[in-house]
């Protein structure tokens, strides 16, 4: 009799031990609906972690051990011409992204289209990363907490965690405060020609009348109802680095300047940014598409998950 019920007793801490590994297992590979992606198969590894995080919920985990692109994703709907923020706090280790000014690392991004986050590389304690974009025509759109992004791949190790997607309303503002940047110099290399090119004085004074007549212009045409204050800053810092795409051909990506005039922007918090450089002589140019785009948005953000 009492073997059997010490049997019994061994049966049951068996069972134990088996649901409390099992459960173990579940929690670390259940992702209340996220979807794993990866762009090489098979390379990173996806886990919930309960031992580094950033709240009492487990983080998600992705391991890429070698340069790859990878991302936890959920399709959400979204409200057409609408706009949204999307915020987490993200954790690094050995994060290194496949080239310099890409966009590589632990970011968060709309999966299958271009917008993305800033990136975050190299090993950092949590922070707080976040998203701002419109959904235009959309009705739904994929949100990817990713290591990798749109123009490089990363390795090393990122944690996410405190998930939040915010709707904004549109507010109207007639202020605007505009940061003009003068790259003096472009030191850049293209289909592997050296393109070198620096801008005389008189062309920087162009840039700076232009900005003026931009001003003036605006409260002229609205009839003294929009007002936009300016700052022009000249950089003489070579730029070495410029993006290409089929739609804008040679262009500025904030990852090509980023680090020359992060500091000034973030202090200042400019509405807008011009970013101003010679691309071109009479002997050779760097081929561009003409285009331009403003738009000034006030937001009132009210969280929806």
């Amino acid at each position: 009799m009492i073997k059997n019920k010490i049997l019994s007793w061994i049966y049951v801490v068996i069972m134990i031990v088996i649901i409390y590994i099992l459960f173990g297992v579940y929690k670390s590979y259940y992702f209340n609906g996220f979807v794993k992606a990866e762009t090489t198969v098979g390379i990173s590894q996806f886990k919930r972690d309960s031992d580094i995080k950033y709240s009492k919920s487990d983080s998600y985990k992705i391991i890429s051990p070698v340069q790859n692109d990878a991302a936890f994703y959920k399709e959400i709907e979204v409200e057409p011409n609408t706009p949204y923020k999307v915020t987490c706090m993200v954790k690094t280790e050995n994060v290194i992204p496949s080239g310099i000014n890409t966009d590589g690392g632990a970011c968060i991004s709309i999966i299958e289209d271009s917008e993305i986050s800033k990136s975050v590389t190299g090993t950092s304690d949590w922070q707080q990363i976040e998203l701002l974009f419109n959904s235009k025509n959309r009705t739904s759109i994929k949100i990817g907490f990713r290591l990798g992004g749109n123009s490089g791949t990363a390795e090393g190790t990122a944690w996410f965690s405190e998930f939040k997607l915010e709707k904004g309303l549109q507010i109207e503002d007639s202020n605007w405060k505009v940061a003009c940047f003068i790259f003096e110099n472009t030191d850049v290399e293209i289909n592997g020609e050296k393109m070198n090119f620096a801008m005389t004085l008189s062309e920087q004074q162009a840039v700076k009348n232009d900005v003026e007549r931009f001003s003036s212009t605006c409260r002229q045409f609205s009839d003294g109802k929009m007002h936009v204050d300016y700052d022009i800053y000249n950089i003489t810092e070579p730029l070495n680095t410029i993006s290409y795409s089929e739609e804008h051909g040679y262009y500025f990506d904030p990852y090509d300047v980023n680090t020359m005039i992060e500091d000034i922007v973030l202090e200042n918090n400019y509405d807008y940014i011009f970013a101003v450089t010679k691309m071109g002589n009479n002997e050779k140019e760097i081929p561009v598409s003409n285009w331009v785009g403003l738009r000034k948005y006030g937001f009132i953000w009210y969280r929806i998950f």
